[in-house]
């Protein structure tokens, strides 16, 4: 759970000429609630940036509007000076910009919260005691320190100049973050920027707020950090794993990789298609493929979906091909700027017939980079598509880590050696990828790629035997990959009551939960998926040492009473005390609902 920032204090500090109090704070949760006008994402971003280049621990949290013409958005930004693993069950410091910001949010603070209003559109109730009311006339103090048309165009780096000087910010850096965020704009948006960052540092609160926060010092190095968003992440994994071609259609929330893709690739030699569907962005991509090149293509759940007939040719003729999935609320056009993990079973057998490929998720911002190097080398290695499930809590998660290791950075190469005169391409028996078009066979006969049923040559066959033998083929290779995979780490003790299971985002938030109930003496550990199909070997050792298990998902139910990786984990393993704690309300899970559900689930 969210740590108080109050409950963290040191004893405070006054100063005699201002009587304020400066209060040291661990973390903080500050939520900033407005319209996605605002520039609410803008303002949330800067601050998280800096906290990652101030040796601060960050996690952000957003929502935005799915309609063009935008509505209600809010930034969530929990800073810290130690492990900060979710972006926080509630909020210390509401921003509310407008009157319903104030009421749709004003439940998310904590007891003793503090909630910084816009007088010019907000009338808070101010018989509730539970609350700190600091109102300050943002709309109308930024109008008058921009002047001119610009109106309130810039209340966001006004209210940003204000919490630098509530919390003590490095103004310095931030204030070279904005110009490096404003640099490719007209002079005058850096200046009008800058007038309205500086007349928020230089307000007073003083007569209505007598305190100031400062954060402990973060115990990372800040010099060797990165700070940066999933979607980001998973883009330059894909470049340091060496892949140089793809194709793509845009959706929320994949279309900034594919943005990033059409910019970066060009430099390192590739290319990236803007294709004019979501089919003939996978054919397009297979086509890479096929001619040698691991190539990537991607999407949401609704794009997935329009893929499958492709991605099971790429199947059948055993193609090196990443498909990204940014999951989002589904069914239909669904929840486009909401999360959800409900992809899991149509990413293993969306296709029609046995169409064995494996499926891949990220737990964090920083595993996103690694997990596009591990699908680049599953891919090559065993010459089959390669599925990443991440979603749109990671995508637009800004999270600070560690820079990444660069010595392992793959320089691509197109593989035409000659074959030898034993070469084939479907071999029953054996492991053999495929060989690009233009490949020199010393034995004379050439493979044939196709999507039909074929021979160990690749010609089209529909004989029986032939048809088992290239099922068990196709089985078999994530077969082998599964008995090579490192069995999940526990986090907790090895044997306890409940084991915690999850995948994908939830990681954050079931570790938080195994830490707070741990503290309080109960034996509860965790372990997390990476690999989810096929799964590692050893998951069952590690239930052995449990009396129960709580398998932790965005997803539904369902007819059953079992999430998807719930529904597979009780069909892998056959064990009725495997439990299903699930969610899909397009948010993602609290400290407290997963703690709940760990009592709950002994009753």
């Amino acid at each position: 759970m969210s740590s108080s920032p109050i409950a963290d204090q040191k004893p405070s500090t006054t100063d005699a000429t201002t009587s304020e109090r400066k209060e040291d704070i661990n973390n903080a949760v500050i939520r900033l609630a407005g319209n996605s006008q605002d520039g609410i994402q803008t303002i949330g971003g800067l601050l998280a940036r800096l906290a990652g280049r101030s040796a601060q621990e960050v996690m952000t949290y957003m929502t935005i509007p799915s309609t063009i013409s935008g509505g209600a958005s809010i930034f969530q930004v929990r800073i810290g000076s130690g492990e900060v693993l979710s972006p926080g069950d509630d909020a210390d410091f509401l921003i509310a910009f407008y009157q319903d910001s104030y009421e749709n949010h004003i439940s998310t603070l904590r007891e003793d919260g503090v909630c910084l209003y816009d007088t010019d559109h907000v009338e808070p109730d101010l018989t509730d005691s539970r609350v700190t009311f600091v109102g300050v006339p943002m709309t109308s103090t930024t109008i008058e320190a921009i002047g001119g048309s610009a109106r309130d165009r810039g209340k966001n780096i006004f209210v940003l100049g204000l919490l630098t000087n509530l919390f003590d910010l490095q103004r310095e850096k931030l204030v070279h973050i904005i110009e490096t965020q404003f640099k490719n704009k007209h002079e005058s948006v850096l200046r009008n920027a800058m007038l309205a960052f500086d007349a928020g540092y230089a307000y007073q609160l003083g007569d209505i707020f007598n305190r100031s926060y400062e954060f402990h010092p973060g115990e990372a190095d800040s010099e060797e950090r990165i700070t940066t968003d999933g979607n980001t992440a998973l883009t330059y994994g894909l470049l340091a794993a060496g892949v140089r071609y793809g194709a793509g259609y845009p959706i929320t929330p994949w279309s900034s990789i594919m943005e990033q893709l059409r910019s970066e690739l060009p430099k390192y030699g590739g290319i990236f298609v803007q294709s004019e569907d979501e089919l003939a962005a996978i054919s397009t991509a297979i086509g890479c493929a096929y001619s040698g090149h691991l190539a990537v293509t991607g999407s949401s759940g609704p794009g997935l979906s329009l893929k499958m007939e492709a991605l099971g040719y790429a199947s059948m003729a055993e193609l090196p091909l990443i498909v990204i999935n940014v999951q989002r609320g589904g069914p239909s056009t669904g929840l486009p700027t909401s999360v959800e993990q409900s992809d899991l079973m149509q990413a293993i057998y969306g296709s029609h017939g046995d169409t064995p490929r494996v499926i891949l998720a990220p737990k964090d911002v920083e595993d996103c980079y690694y997990i596009a190097i591990e699908a680049a080398r599953i891919a090559r290695e065993f010459s089959t598509p390669v599925v990443i499930l991440t979603d749109q809590a990671l995508s637009s998660r800004i999270e600070a880590f560690a820079e990444p290791d660069l010595s392992g950075v793959v320089t691509p190469e197109l593989d035409i050696e000659p074959r030898d005169e034993d070469f084939k391409p479907y071999p029953f028996d054996a492991q053999t990828n495929h060989a690009p078009p233009g490949t020199k066979m010393s034995g004379g006969k050439y493979p044939v790629v196709t999507g039909l049923e074929h021979d160990e040559w690749g010609h089209p066959s529909s004989n029986p035997e032939i048809h088992q033998k290239m099922t068990d083929r196709r089985r078999d290779k994530l077969k082998r990959l599964a008995t090579s995979l490192p069995s999940p780490e526990i986090h907790g003790a090895e044997e306890g009551e409940v084991l915690l299971i999850g995948w994908g985002s939830t990681w954050g938030p079931i570790r938080e939960a195994v830490n707070a109930a741990r503290g309080n003496g109960q034996g509860v550990s965790a372990i997390h998926l990476r690999h989810i199909h096929p799964m590692p070997e050893g998951i069952d050792k590690i239930m052995e040492g449990f009396n129960r298990f709580l398998v932790i998902e965005m997803n539904d139910e369902g007819m059953y009473g079992y999430g998807q990786l719930a529904t597979l984990l009780r069909a892998r393993y056959a064990n009725p005390k495997i439990q299903s704690l699930t969610k899909c309300d397009g948010i993602g899970f609290k400290i407290r609902e997963i703690i709940a559900a760990i009592e709950k689930s002994g009753n």
